[in-house]
């Protein structure tokens, strides 16, 4: 039988929204977990779920972090979880997927489709076992998930973009 794990080392989770019009904040959730149903030369049949420990949120800036966490945005004291459930895969290409499935933020829960592109496998040299990589991309409206916290510059515009663009390059370890 075979299993798939996350590599955690050697994996990440970041975003990065627009800051006072004119700039990106970025950060990363440093928790996270994937489990991964499925085999990866048949990515249509595939099952994935995403669980993100939002208290793992870094931003490096320490009163960012702790407002993100705060009510006004992620409440992780009531919500201290993010997850992704697919529902499909879409083949558009040899490495190129669409992955569609149920995002659920701060007890909300929308449809999302993500871009993925998938790396491909290698045998680690050093483990002696088969590893596979894919990139995922996707962009969300924060606001639909209730992160509406916000204020308004006095040059015009806001503080925080609505669009959250999100980034994961994963790794996994497939052992037989």
């Amino acid at each position: 039988m075979t299993t798939v794990k996350l590599d955690k080392v050697h994996s990440g989770l970041n975003f990065q929204v627009k800051h006072m019009m004119v700039s990106k904040a970025k950060g990363e959730f440093q928790e996270f977990d994937v489990d991964f149903k499925g085999d990866f030369d048949n990515l249509e049949n595939a099952q994935v779920t995403v669980t993100v420990d939002v208290a793992s949120i870094e931003t490096n800036n320490e009163d960012r972090n702790g407002h993100l966490k705060s009510g006004d945005f992620f409440d992780v004291e009531s919500y201290p979880n993010i997850t992704f459930v697919s529902k499909s895969v879409k083949k558009i290409s040899e490495e190129d997927y669409e992955l569609t499935g149920d995002l659920t933020i701060k007890g909300v829960t929308n449809e999302e489709t993500l871009k993925v592109e998938y790396n491909g496998k290698a045998k680690d040299p050093m483990a002696g076992h088969m590893v596979a990589g894919v990139d995922i991309e996707g962009k969300i409206n924060r606001e639909k998930y209730g992160l509406t916290w916000n204020a308004p510059l006095e040059t015009g515009g806001v503080l925080i973009g609505k669009d959250v663009k999100i980034h994961g390059g994963l790794e996994f370890v497939i052992e037989e």
